[in-house]
């Protein structure tokens, strides 16, 4: 057997106002205890909960989330099914098709991964499904395919798509309509980490395709543009800047700011604390947007600590 114990502290305050964005102040705290059985050393099944103690907030419904799941791993291949942890497989999406905010209020995947990986090549695809059909209940479900190739030891591509599907309810009333959504976005990056004297450098473009489509109301739209990111760190400070411009995005899970046609994302950040298990950081980020500039104060601390009591089986 196996245990591991995950700590997630977040605080983001979130000044929007001036682009007419949504203010808010997320601040909470999250702890995800785990239990693995290790039938041999290619089998595991998992059994957890994930607590969410957001600061202020008497809601309680939502607070307590079951981690269950199945999990096959060997030779690079993975094979996950069940409710398992998002950090640790869905983190990596740009903002602009996954929202951090889904970090804070839905910690497991509930479905299936697959996964590939070898030295130069990485491929994963995964559906959660969001919500059961019932009477007065949508069926809703994501699927993401996500996947990176170094082509030389400096030169990447990377590619992520998503799609959204929100069904209808078993009792249909007016207005409920189907809507297909989704976004397919690829990029070509050059690490140049071990080029300069920075501890990382790395430096990517690349295009964005959002389609759309509710049923009866409006038929396909596919707004699109081009995503540019530059990121920097030494001594445990970095620089990030995004660029977008195109068409208003409308992809739901995705943020609020990719609506804008053109945006800038500027962070400045710093890591007071990285060890093996444990990961403190500190950004302060400046939106750039329809000739106003918001700005969001925010603070991630990850600990996670375990103990592994299995050995592999004999063969």
């Amino acid at each position: 057997m196996d245990w591991k114990v995950g700590f997630h502290g977040f605080a983001d305050n979130r000044e929007y106002s001036k682009s007419n964005r949504y203010p808010q102040t997320i601040f909470g705290a999250r702890i995800s205890p785990e239990v693995g059985v290790v039938i041999d050393s290619i089998h595991r099944i998992v059994g957890g909960a994930s607590y969410l103690q957001e600061f202020g907030s008497r809601n309680f419904e939502n607070s307590l989330r079951a981690t269950l799941y199945y999990q096959y791993k060997n030779k690079g291949l993975e094979f996950n099914i069940g409710a398992f942890p998002r950090h640790t497989y869905v983190e990596d999406f740009p903002l602009a098709i996954l929202s951090d905010t889904i970090n804070y209020y839905q910690p497991n995947v509930e479905g299936m991964l697959f996964r590939y990986q070898n030295k130069r090549f990485f491929q994963q695809l995964w559906i959660d499904w969001n919500s059961r059909q019932t009477v007065t209940e949508r069926e809703q479900f994501k699927v993401g395919l996500s996947g990176n190739f170094n082509i030389t030891p400096i030169l990447y591509f990377k590619h992520y798509a998503i799609l959204w599907h929100n069904a209808k309810a078993m009792e249909e009333f007016e207005g409920d309509n189907i809507r297909d959504n989704g976004a397919v976005s690829a990029h070509l990056g050059l690490n140049l980490s071990k080029r300069v004297w920075l501890d990382s450098l790395t430096v990517q473009a690349g295009g964005i395709l959002n389609f759309d489509r509710l049923r009866y109301v409006y038929d396909w739209r596919f707004p699109r543009g081009v995503l540019a990111e530059v990121y920097a760190e030494k001594f445990k400070v970095f620089v990030r800047n995004t660029f977008y411009k195109g068409q208003s995005l409308a992809i739901p899970y995705g943020d609020v700011f990719y609506t804008s046609k053109q945006y800038n994302r500027l962070d400045l950040g710093w890591i007071p604390f990285r060890y093996k298990n444990l990961e403190g950081r500190f950004t302060v980020a400046f939106h750039f947007s329809e000739g106003v500039v918001d700005n969001q104060q925010q603070f991630i601390l990850r600990y996670t600590i375990g103990n592994k009591l299995s050995k592999k089986a004999k063969t």
